[in-house]
């Protein structure tokens, strides 16, 4: 065992105090915790876990850095882990992941080298995210696209890191896949002509158990179509061939012209894998227009589209539906060229302006306009779409809660029912004054899940606005933080020249800013990005 100095002890000592306490533990008797030592117990340990992965990592850069792997005679650092820990690939895989992402390198001076994913390496050492969470930030900024910007990809980062901290590493993913397009709403969605080529739905052989299987790509517009129906025609109890009282949805056509059809046909050069797929757009069209699926959650059935006065003026990037899905801006204006438009006036603070009444039960405008707001579900890290919400009163309708968009908001059937009085409840409030989201909706969790209870919002469905909000305050901070390179920088030219009473001070003052306006911050981040 190495005897390095580590705080003022050894490597051996902190290692014994560690295999000690474990030992410890292992013949604890846990049957006598309480359940809320018990749910501390778990936290507290999975922190401690958390915290050893980040220096295992540590520990990678150190033996990579020293050729430990070859002065062994082993091919490579995940041949040695494997050979001397005796784990998987897998794992070995792993965990040299991430000391790469997270670990602090070196540079052939010895000086350290910029941590690559510095946000989740420090809150890996905090144990507020373990190994999984390091994962998933890695393949999610492993595909920002290339070409984003120094200032995009560090507050991307950072957001994902905060996220991690309060959701699971599958969650994190989702979150992730959005915060990409959100970074890249144009650049890899093929145009219009690409996308018409390669749609199509196909339609197997029957199987001797008389299944038939689907296949196919669906285009921005048809799934937008499609997905209003599957949430009104899928949902739980609908369509249930053993319950026969179960409700049942038909559409037929009523009245088809030979004579046009054949004509047409004659002219129709498309493959039967995009005819298929066509027809399944018409369908699903007359099906939403028709009326006949009635309503859905209190609206009629139909594709919901959320865009922004000033994405309808630029006519790029890319819109949401109610369903959680999402459709280019082009496809989006032209869905848009037959409906009926809703307007919906927000405050400052992205929060619809009053629209209330006297009833408990929400009205179709008042959900529109949470659609519009919310997005979905406002408990954080639910990623249901406002197509799987109720209307939630933020102050129960018993307890005097009153039905005023101001005072509702969107949560599924599942978070909504995580909402009482009795042990694990959540509770919900409006965001007060003077608070960073301001009018939102925050969910106070249970001690087991937050022992200091801290409100918390929903950033699921406003990636867009969070990633500006960051970009603004990162760059701001890096504003100052020129500047005052920039002054000392001044300050250490006259000094180095002379003291206040030397003539050339002033000239000094005057010649500084000019230098100084050339100079760089040294993580490389120029003027033309802070502005």
């Amino acid at each position: 065992m190495h005897s390095n100095k580590v705080g003022g002890d050894t490597v051996e000592a902190r290692l014994t105090a560690l295999d000690t306490a474990v030992d410890g533990l292992l013949g604890d008797d846990l049957t006598g915790l309480s359940r809320d030592d018990l749910v501390e117990f778990f936290q507290r340990f999975e922190t401690v876990l958390r915290k050893a992965a980040a220096v295992g990592h540590r520990a990678i850069v150190d033996a990579v850095e020293r050729r430990v792997p070859e002065d062994l005679g082993c091919r490579s650092i995940n041949d040695f882990l494997i050979g001397t820990l005796r784990i998987s690939g897998a794992d070995a895989a792993r965990r040299v992941k991430g000391a790469k992402k997270t670990g602090v390198w070196h540079a052939a001076d010895g000086g350290d080298m910029p941590v690559e994913l510095p946000a989740t390496a420090a809150a890996q050492r905090a144990g507020a995210i373990g190994p999984d969470h390091v994962a998933a930030v890695a393949r999610v900024m492993r595909e920002v696209p290339y070409g984003t910007g120094f200032d995009e990809i560090t507050v991307a980062e950072k957001i994902l890191a905060d996220a991690a901290c309060s959701v699971t590493p599958e969650d994190l993913m989702k979150l992730g896949a959005h915060l990409l397009a959100y970074l890249n709403p144009d650049g890899d969605v093929p145009d219009e002509k690409e996308r018409r080529r390669r749609r199509g739905l196909r339609i197997g052989k029957q199987g001797t158990d008389l299944m038939t299987p689907i296949s196919g790509l669906l285009d921005p517009e048809t799934r937008a179509l499609l997905e209003p129906v599957l949430a009104k025609l899928a949902r739980p109890g609908m369509n249930n061939p053993d319950d026969p009282e179960s409700p049942r949805g038909d559409v037929e056509s009523e009245s088809l012209d030979r004579d046009a059809l054949a004509k047409a046909a004659a002219r129709d050069t498309r493959t039967a894998v995009q005819r298929n797929h066509d027809a399944l757009t018409v369908a699903l069209r007359q099906i939403l227009s028709s009326g006949v699926l009635g309503s859905h959650r209190g609206l009629p059935v139909t594709a919901i589209l959320t865009m922004s006065v000033r994405q309808l003026e630029e006519a790029t990037g890319i819109v949401s539906t109610a369903s959680g899905g999402m459709v280019p801006i082009r496809d989006a204006l032209r869905m848009a060229e037959k409906a009926h438009p809703v307007l919906t006036i927000f405050d400052h603070h992205g929060r619809p302006l009053h629209l209330g009444r006297a009833k408990r039960l929400a009205s179709a405008d008042q959900r529109l306009a949470l659609i519009a707001a919310s997005g979905g579900c406002t408990r954080p890290g639910c990623d249901a779409p406002a197509t799987l919400t109720a209307v939630h009163h933020i102050t129960e309708w018993r307890d005097g809660g009153r039905t005023d968009v101001t005072s509702e908001d969107l949560a599924c059937d599942a978070c909504h029912a995580l909402v009482h009085d009795g042990p694990g409840g959540w509770k919900t409030r409006v965001a007060p004054a003077g608070s960073e989201y301001r009018g939102r909706t925050e969910w106070i969790p249970p001690p087991h899940i937050d022992p200091e209870q801290k409100p918390r919002v929903n950033h699921r469905h406003h990636l867009g606005d969070l990633l500006s909000a960051a970009l603004a305050h990162y760059r701001t901070r890096r504003e100052t933080e020129l500047r005052e390179h920039r002054r000392r920088w001044r300050r250490e030219s006259a000094g180095d020249v002379g003291d206040g009473d030397d003539p050339a001070g002033p000239a000094l003052d005057r010649v500084g800013p000019r230098r100084a306006g050339r100079e760089r911050p040294q993580d490389g981040l120029s003027e033309g990005r802070l502005s």
